[in-house]
């Protein structure tokens, strides 16, 4: 008799053990992939501009860039600085070569590992490596001089790059071949006829931008920069 009960007991468990063994292994976890890069369309009197930006690289200095973009600040602003061989610069002064006010200084991130390369956008800056504030330079060769090479000086300290040109490098490329002149504060270098940033607007980014950023600031006593070629 016990032998007949056991059997029924193992005939009974026999479903739920062949449904365990059946049940599929659990998938491992997969790590959530990156978040998407940041880009931002440059509406320029010449054409359009696309940057990716590298908040995974330069966070600071990406942040810095995107408030500035919400806030419409670029809008209105020019290219004041094109050198063709080595870069253009632009960010801060209206058509009218007036700077606008800006927010304090952004870190320094140029020890990021990222290069000066041909198309990339970086931080401009006077001589002391945390005085970047809106400017920015596009690369139009590769300047590696203007990278970090240590926390020495302002000069071994380099230039932010934080993001690169995905799109209309030749408009980049048009702007550099523009002929230059001596207009307002600049002793050389402003193109001719002025390249006007329209609009600077975030890709996929519907919220309206807090203000125009046209207050005007006093005129600096020396120009941020990019740097002289050294």
């Amino acid at each position: 008799m016990s032998r007949l009960l056991l059997s029924l007991a193992l005939l009974a468990l026999s479903p739920a053990l062949l449904a365990v063994q059946a049940r599929p292994a659990t998938a491992p976890a997969t790590a959530a992939p990156p978040p998407p890069r940041p880009e931002v369309l440059l509406h320029t009197s010449m054409g359009d501009i696309t940057l990716e930006l590298y908040p995974d690289k330069s966070p600071k200095s990406v942040a810095n860039f995107l408030e500035y973009v919400r806030d419409g600040f670029y809008d209105g602003t020019v290219f004041h600085r094109v050198i063709n061989g080595y870069l253009i610069q632009g960010g801060l002064y209206t058509r009218q070569l007036t700077p606008r006010r800006t927010r304090a200084p952004v870190p320094a991130e140029a020890d990021n590992g990222l290069s000066n390369l041909r198309g990339t956008v970086a931080v401009a800056r006077g001589a002391a490596p945390n005085s970047g504030t809106s400017q920015f330079f596009i690369n139009l060769v590769d300047n590696r001089r203007l990278d970090y090479t240590g926390s020495q000086s302002g000069l071994t300290w380099g230039y932010t790059v934080f993001g690169k040109v995905i799109k209309g490098m030749k408009v980049v490329d048009k702007i550099a071949k523009l002929p230059t002149h001596a207009q307002g504060p600049f002793a050389g270098d402003v193109p001719e006829p002025l390249v006007v940033i329209e609009s600077a607007k975030v890709i996929g980014d519907t919220s309206a931008p807090a203000h125009t950023g046209s207050t005007p600031a006093p005129a600096p006593k020396g120009k941020p920069a990019a740097g002289k070629k050294r």
